[in-house]
C-alpha cells in the first residue's frame, strides 16, 4: 500500500471515529449508557459510592492521587516479587529496586518508558498482572481528568465535577475493554503471538545453529497498549517485532488505535458543552499541526543520508537505515510521528537512525506538549489549557472580554493554565541540564557531540511528556537514569493533571455569561490560528535553544558532505 493511500484510509477511518466514538463517549460520561449496569453496580457497592455521590475537584483529585499511589505500590511489589510469583516460564528473578521504581512510575503515569527488554526481564505474570492492568487504568485516569475539565465548561454554578470512581469504571467497561478486546482478536488473527507456552527452540539443520525464540501474550497486550496510548510492548523492539506487528494491516490498525480516542475526544468535548463547532475548532488545531509534522518528517526520511550519498551509494528508498522493509521510510515516519504526537511512544523503526531533521519531528512533537492530538485524555486537557491561554491573550490583544464557552477567564484560570503549560518544559530542561552536567549522566549516551546530547534530551522529553518512546543509543537502565526518569514522569503527569482538575472545578462554579458584541469568538479560523500560535510559541521559546544544540547543529554539520 502506498503512503498516500495509507493517509487516505487513515483520514477516512478517523473521520468516522471522531463523529461516532466521540458521540458515544459523551453518552458514556453523561451517564446515558447503562447496558453493563449489572457490572457497574457491584463495583459501586464495593467502593461505597454511586453516580449520585459527586465530588468537589479537591476530593476528585484526592481519589485520583490515592488510586495512582496504590497502583504504583502494587506494580512495584509485583516486579520486586516476580521470582516468587507464578506464570514465570523464563524463571526470571526479581527486578532491581531502581528499575522497579522507574517501571512502576512509567506504567502508572501512562508513559510506558521501558529501561528493560520485555521478553528477557519480565515474567508473564508481571506483563499481564501488573503492566497490562496499568495499560487499562492509567489511560482511564487521563480520560477522567479530561472529562472533569469538559464538565467545568458545561456546568453552571456547580460545586461538584463528577465522581472519580464512577468515571474510571465507565471508561474501562464501556470504552477501553470492548475496543481493546475486538482489536486484540484482529491482531492475533493477523499473526501476532498470544500464548503462555513459553519459548520455543529451533534447530537449523543447514548451519547447525540452535536458537531459542521468546513468545508470550503479546497480541492482546498490543491492542490496549495502542488504544490507551501506552506504548509499552511485550518485546524489546516493540512494534518492529513481527510477533507483535505481523503485517502492514496491523501497522495501520495500530496507528488508528493510537489516534482514535484522542481525536474522538474533541467531538466528545463539543457534544458535552453543546457546541460541536468548538470541538471542530480543536480538531482543526490538531489536524494542522499533526499534518505539518507528518509532512516534513516523512519528506526528510524519504531523502538519503548525506554521508551515504557522499560515499557514492545511491538509493531510491530513502533513508532505509533502522527501518522495517515491510513498512518503508515514509510509513515508518508516519508511525513514529503518530506515536510521539500522542503519549504512546511505541515505534516500528529506530528513531536513532533517522536523519537529523527527521528525528527532529518526533522530538519536537513531544515538546509541543503532545496536544496534536496528545494522549488519551491528557491531550484534550492540555489542549484546553493552551486554548484558555489563547483566549486570554486574544482578549487582551483586541480589547474583548476573555471568555471561553461563556466562562470568564480571569487571573486564577490563567495562573493555573500557565502552570499546566510550563511544568513539563521546566522539568525536562532542568533534568537535562543535570544529566549533561554530571559524569554519571554523560556516561549514558552511545554517541558523542550533538547526537549524544539529542539522545539525553529525547529521553527526558519523552518521559516528561509521559510518552515513552526512546531514541535509542542511551543506556537508561542505570540507577541515575532510572531515578531521574521516574521523577520526570511523575511530575510530568501530576504536575499538569492537578491544575487541569482545579481548572475544571473553578470553571464549574461559574455561571455562563451571555454572548455579546464584545465576546471573543472561540470557534472560528482566527481562534484556531491563535491557539496554534500559542502552542508553537510556548514550545519554541522553551525548547529552541536545546534543539539548536542537538538535531539542528547536527543537520548543519552534514553540509560538509556537499
Amino acid at each position: 500500500m502506498g503512503f498516500f493511500a495509507t493517509i487516505l484510509i487513515l483520514v477516512i477511518a478517523l473521520g468516522f471515529t471522531w463523529r461516532y466514538l466521540g458521540s458515544y463517549m459523551a453518552a458514556v460520561f453523561d451517564g446515558r449508557v447503562h447496558f453493563l449496569g449489572f457490572v457497574e453496580r457491584p463495583i459501586y457497592r464495593l467502593l461505597k459510592t454511586s453516580p449520585e455521590q459527586e465530588q468537589t475537584w479537591k476530593r476528585y483529585a484526592g481519589a485520583m492521587i490515592i488510586f495512582s499511589f496504590v497502583s504504583l505500590v502494587f506494580t512495584y511489589a509485583i516486579l520486586r516479587l516476580q521470582g516468587s510469583l507464578p506464570l514465570n516460564p523464563q524463571h526470571l528473578g526479581a527486578v532491581g529496586p531502581a528499575l522497579s521504581f522507574n517501571t512502576a512510575s512509567s506504567f502508572v503515569t501512562n508513559t510506558n518508558w521501558q529501561n528493560y527488554g520485555g521478553e528477557t526481564a519480565m515474567s508473564y505474570f508481571s506483563q499481564m498482572g501488573s503492566l497490562t492492568v496499568q495499560q487499562f487504568v492509567s489511560p482511564a485516569v487521563g480520560i477522567a481528568a479530561a472529562i472533569v475539565l469538559v464538565r467545568g465548561f458545561s456546568r453552571r454554578k456547580s460545586a461538584t465535577i463528577g465522581n472519580f470512581w464512577v468515571d474510571i469504571t465507565r471508561c474501562l467497561f464501556y470504552v477501553l475493554l470492548p475496543i481493546a478486546f475486538v482489536a486484540g482478536i484482529v491482531i492475533v488473527a493477523q499473526g501476532a503471538v498470544q500464548t503462555l507456552a513459553g519459548t520455543v527452540t529451533i534447530h537449523d539443520s543447514l548451519n547447525g545453529v540452535t536458537q531459542t525464540i521468546p513468545r508470550g501474550p503479546a497480541g492482546f497486550m498490543g491492542s490496549i497498549m495502542q488504544l490507551g496510548t501506552n506504548g509499552g510492548g511485550f518485546f524489546n523492539v516493540d512494534l518492529a517485532h513481527p510477533f507483535e506487528n505481523p503485517t502492514a494491516f496491523t501497522d495501520l490498525l495500530y496507528i488508528w488505535l493510537t489516534l482514535s480516542i484522542p481525536v474522538a475526544l474533541t467531538y466528545t468535548f463539543g457534544k458535552m458543552v453543546g457546541s460541536i463547532k468548538h470541538g471542530a475548532a480543536l480538531l482543526a488545531v490538531v489536524v494542522i499541526l499533526f499534518g505539518s509534522w507528518v509532512a516534513f518528517t516523512s519528506y526528510s526520511e524519504h531523502q538519503n543520508n548525506p554521508a551515504v550519498v557522499a560515499a557514492g551509494i545511491h538509493s531510491t528508498v530513502g533513508n532505509a537505515e533502522g527501518k522495517e522493509v515491510r513498512f518503508g521510510d515514509t510509513t515508518s515516519a508516519l508511525f513514529n510521528v503518530s506515536m510521539t504526537q500522542t503519549s504512546d511512544g511505541a515505534v516500528d523503526s529506530a528513531t536513532d537512525s533517522y536523519n537529523p531533521i527527521g528525528g527532529l519531528g518526533p522530538l519536537t512533537g513531544m515538546m509541543l506538549g503532545e496536544v496534536t492530538p496528545g494522549g488519551t485524555g491528557s491531550g484534550l486537557y492540555t489542549l484546553l489549557i493552551y486554548a484558555i491561554i489563547a483566549v486570554f491573550i486574544g482578549g487582551l490583544m483586541i480589547g474583548r472580554t476573555p471568555e471561553y464557552l461563556g466562562k470568564k477567564i480571569q487571573a486564577r484560570e490563567v495562573k493555573l493554565a500557565g502552570l499546566g503549560a510550563l511544568v513539563m518544559p521546566m522539568t525536562v530542561l532542568i533534568l537535562t541540564a543535570l544529566a549533561v552536567s554530571l559524569a554519571v549522566g554523560r556516561a549514558g549516551p552511545l554517541n558523542a557531540g550533538p547526537h549524544g546530547f539529542s539522545e539525553i534530551l529525547y529521553a527526558l522529553t519523552s518521559q516528561g511528556n509521559n510518552n515513552g518512546s526512546a531514541m535509542a543509543g542511551l543506556t537508561g537502565n542505570t540507577p541515575f537514569y532510572n531515578v531521574i526518569g521516574a521523577i520526570d514522569m511523575l511530575i510530568g503527569r501530576f504536575g499538569i493533571i492537578i491544575p487541569a482538575l482545579a481548572l475544571g472545578g473553578i470553571l464549574a462554579e461559574k455561571d455562563v455569561v451571555p454572548e455579546g458584541l464584545g465576546t471573543f469568538r472561540t470557534h472560528n479560523p482566527m481562534f484556531v490560528g491563535l491557539t496554534i500560535g500559542v502552542i508553537l510559541i510556548i514550545g519554541g521559546l522553551t525548547f529552541f535553544p536545546a534543539i539548536s544544540l542537538g538535531p539542528i547543529v547536527e543537520q548543519l554539520s552534514h553540509l560538509r558532505f556537499f
